[in-house]
């Protein structure tokens, strides 16, 4: 290796930053110097979620997580999903904004209970602006 090269390689830095809003994605990705076109595309990927949907019919939670797998997301369900599926528990839904409302667009075209998961994940992506 170049030694010049070697010498930027070693000064190189890493470090964690916490990006909780849409704006906050923006201003960070902005700061680096991106194009300022590939900013609002870049943005909702850039900000991760989990939203914890209570009482869902485990029937559901299949369907969701095979819907935010799709998509490169993920659910957490409850060991016995697939098992006991008629019945009701907690889901812990894991993406990128971006991987969330493409989720709430899949979960839209299904029957009125996942449609419903679909605007209450819908809404609570609005506070995240």
């Amino acid at each position: 290796m170049v030694p010049l090269l070697r010498s930027i390689m070693a000064d190189s830095q890493a470090h964690f930053i916490n990006i909780d809003t849409i704006k906050e994605a923006k201003r960070e990705i902005k700061k680096i110097g991106s194009d300022p076109k590939s900013i609002e595309i870049m943005a909702p990927k850039a900000v991760t979620k989990i939203i914890k949907i209570e009482k869902v019919i485990l029937q559901d939670a299949i369907i969701i997580k095979q819907d935010m797998l799709s998509i490169g997301g993920e659910v957490a369900v409850p060991q016995n999903t697939f098992k006991l599926h008629d019945e009701m528990g907690d889901i812990l839904i894991i993406g990128s904004v971006r991987q969330l409302n493409d989720l709430v667009v899949k979960l839209d075209r299904h029957y009125s209970r996942l449609k419903k998961i679909a605007g209450k994940i819908s809404n609570l992506l609005k506070e995240i602006k």
